[in-house]
């Protein structure tokens, strides 16, 4: 971690701790904001491929969603998800080779992230962004999704009618919303008071729970097809999230687990592109 990034982390946990001892409410209020809030979007160059893309858009609650296409027409259609703090332009690697096998491809920018409008998202809100693109440019067959847009995908199958005609490639997904609090609120050193407070916003913004935001809860209702890859080394989707998954043996889901690639260098390693492609 930089010592710009330490001296941040180190301000916002005094400040909200100072908060907590006057209003947990609030303390909480501020946490659930730097939540749904990418700090940075990716200053990355754009790759050339997307030079070819057709650049569209959707609406999504007032705000403009940038939708890239490629081979309008193809034999099949496969949408790309991102994760948190990412974009469309990071999985440039597997755009051509889809392409090259006849499909249509079609990757957004969520709210909030790259040339996408907007300050912040959550769950509810990215499984819009996919609905929309999904109505505007749909039907899509195949999904390949990393991290949050993996959780954001599953979420999207469980509210509408499929069958296993549907594929998903899920690369390090966001397995459980509540790791992902635990790990903020670790980050932040909140206490419990304002974890509770926390959870009724969630509740109240959402009309569920944490719990619900969850893959093992919502694969109940999905009979996709799926292709789940996880590194072992993951340190922001952790491995033992998705052990009780692997355990049921479930019929639809086939695992690759890799090994010292952790929670990024996942989807940029070639064995992965190959099998991902491969499989969608």
């Amino acid at each position: 971690m930089k010592l710009a990034q330490k001296l941040a982390i180190n301000y916002l946990r005094a400040r909200l701790n100072f908060t907590a001892v006057f209003s947990k409410r609030k303390a909480a209020e501020k946490a659930f904001e730097i939540f749904c809030t990418p700090y940075h979007r990716s200053k990355k160059k754009e790759a050339p491929i997307f030079e070819k893309a057709e650049r569209l858009f959707v609406q999504v609650d007032g705000k403009q969603v940038f939708v890239y296409r490629w081979n309008k027409g193809g034999i099949r259609k496969v949408m790309i998800l991102h994760g948190f703090e990412s974009s469309a332009n990071n999985f440039d690697r597997y755009i051509s080779p889809l392409v090259k096998k006849g499909y249509e491809v079609i990757a957004a920018d969520a709210p909030a992230h790259g040339n996408s409008e907007g300050k912040q998202i959550s769950l509810p809100v990215y499984v819009k962004t996919i609905a929309a693109v999904c109505q505007q440019f749909g039907p899509i067959d195949s999904f390949m999704a990393h991290s949050f847009g993996g959780i954001a995908i599953v979420h999207y199958l469980e509210s509408i009618s499929h069958d296993d005609h549907i594929r998903i490639a899920l690369i390090a997904p966001a397995t459980e919303t509540a790791t992902a609090i635990d790990s903020l609120f670790r980050l932040l050193q909140l206490d419990e008071k304002v974890r509770s407070e926390f959870e009724k916003i969630i509740i109240e913004r959402g009309g569920v729970s944490s719990d619900h935001y969850s893959i093992p809860r919502a694969l109940k209702q999905i009979h996709a097809r799926i292709l789940w890859v996880h590194d072992e080394d993951d340190d922001i989707t952790p491995i033992s999230d998705v052990m009780p998954i692997m355990n049921q043996h479930p019929a639809n889901i086939e695992f690759m687990l890799t090994k010292e690639l952790g929670h990024r260098k996942i989807y940029r390693d070639n064995k992965v592109v190959r099998k991902v492609v491969e499989f969608l």
